[in-house]
């Protein structure tokens, strides 16, 4: 269960990571070739994008390092959060697969939050 959480972080973090720095870094490149970016001002996507730069450190930083290691699933369960956001955005939007993607991903992060909360702490 431990590896499985830990392959779960690792590909969270990846997309999530890449995910934060289009929305910090590269918003107005690529906001015009998805009509969902209008859903909510340039500000608002661009904290979504730090949060998830933040909580991308939390899925494997502290778990990795010993340190405070019960803010993995804190990033965890904000993520699945977040991605209740992304989906309310994409049904507004009637985006079928990134509502999909979204709500998947939402899972997944619910999962690992759940599984680095209760059932497999990291120490």
């Amino acid at each position: 269960m431990n590896i499985l959480l830990w392959v779960l972080q690792v590909l969270a973090a990846v997309l999530f990571g890449a995910s934060g720095v289009m929305k910090v870094f590269m918003f107005d490149k690529v906001s015009g070739d998805v009509p969902s970016f209008g859903a909510l001002p340039k500000r608002a996507w661009m904290a979504l994008g730090i949060i998830e730069l933040v909580c991308t450190f939390g899925l494997i930083i502290p778990g990795a390092l010993h340190w405070q290691a019960g803010l993995t699933g804190v990033a965890a369960a904000v993520l699945a959060g977040e991605s209740v956001v992304f989906v309310w955005v994409h049904v507004k939007y009637t985006e079928i697969p990134p509502i999909v993607f979204s709500a998947g991903l939402g899972l997944v992060m619910a999962f690992v939050a759940y599984g680095r909360m209760v059932l497999l702490p990291l120490s």
